[in-house]
């Protein structure tokens, strides 16, 4: 067999390729804190129709919410330098944009599970939600065990959607269950009389009748599905970004801080219309912030 030499543009190739092939592999490595103090950027993963977790606010697509204060409030501790950047994505969408590094923290409102687990990290639980349902106001249903045989709207990738599976099997019967993209999608199957119901996340449902053409159409009923922890979201295996969060976090609930961001989108006027959603904070996440921790929901079904 006959052996060319390698001629220069060969050579040269060759070292491209592997300098390519190093910054890659140290891309893959390399931490979180590292990487945003490196480029100068923090990409913040946001929703555009949760409010008051995470939401758009007008045409300039200014993204806002209880979640997206607190990622802004650490990243400006800890990479106080760092350009903050925003990238809407969806409840389906975050995991997979986290895991491969186009966001740096997700800032959405995400269900910390042990599922999810497997795929990214989760700060300390800065939220807890009751999972319930929005019904019309002139709607006979008030319970979910009316559910049966009725239309039900759901968001795509939420939890929601599991626990109605389970509610179907409990009830024997089944349900036709429609699909949003997002929030406002699977509102509108609500508002325009395609759904009977709207089941998600007790704060979001405030949020999106607040935002309605006429919020006192609609009202929130029913027992609860269950109750989730919240909370931002980040890559694994990437402990110095974790604590550098956690830290952040933990020092606002100590301080009394979160509470006063909690109020002022939860029990004050928000924008973009000033309607208070009158959710005051409960005992459980009362509970958290006097203990903080980070654990997923599978501990609150116990």
């Amino acid at each position: 067999m006959t052996l060319f030499p390698a001629t220069p543009a060969i050579a040269a190739a060759a070292v491209l390729l592997f300098g390519l092939l190093c910054a890659q592999t140290s891309g893959a490595t390399q931490g979180t804190l590292d990487k945003i103090r490196t480029s100068g950027r923090a990409v913040l993963g946001v929703r555009e129709a949760s409010p008051p977790m995470a939401y758009a606010l007008g045409a300039n697509e200014k993204y806002v919410g209880y979640h997206v204060e607190l990622c802004e409030r650490v990243l400006r501790e800890i990479a106080p330098d760092a350009k903050l950047e925003y990238l809407a994505a969806t409840a389906q969408s975050t995991l997979a944009l986290v895991q491969n590094g186009t966001l740096d923290i997700g800032c959405g409102p995400t269900t910390n599970n042990t599922a999810r687990q497997q795929q990214v990290a989760f700060a300390v639980t800065t939220y807890v939600s009751e999972v319930r349902m929005a019904v019309r106001a002139d709607s006979a249903i008030r319970s979910i065990s009316q559910l049966g045989g009725r239309t039900v709207a759901a968001s795509t990738g939420t939890t929601a959607v599991q626990m109605l599976r389970r509610q179907e099997r409990a009830l024997g019967t089944p349900m036709n269950i429609l699909l949003g993209k997002d929030h406002a999608e699977s509102f509108l199957l609500l508002e325009s009389g395609r759904a009977d119901a709207f089941v998600l996340d007790d704060n979001l449902l405030a949020g999106v009748i607040a935002g309605a053409k006429n919020p006192g159409d609609f009202r929130i009923v029913g027992e609860p599905l269950g109750a989730e922890p919240i909370a931002l979201l980040f890559r694994k295996d990437d402990p110095a970004f974790k604590a550098a969060v956690d830290g952040v976090l933990t020092r606002l609930m100590q301080t009394g801080e979160l509470e006063k961001i909690y109020a002022k989108w939860f029990t004050t006027p928000i924008p973009p219309k000033n309607l208070r959603l009158n959710l005051p904070m409960g005992a459980a996440l009362k509970a958290l912030i006097a203990s903080p921790n980070d654990k997923p929901l599978e501990t609150y079904l116990k």
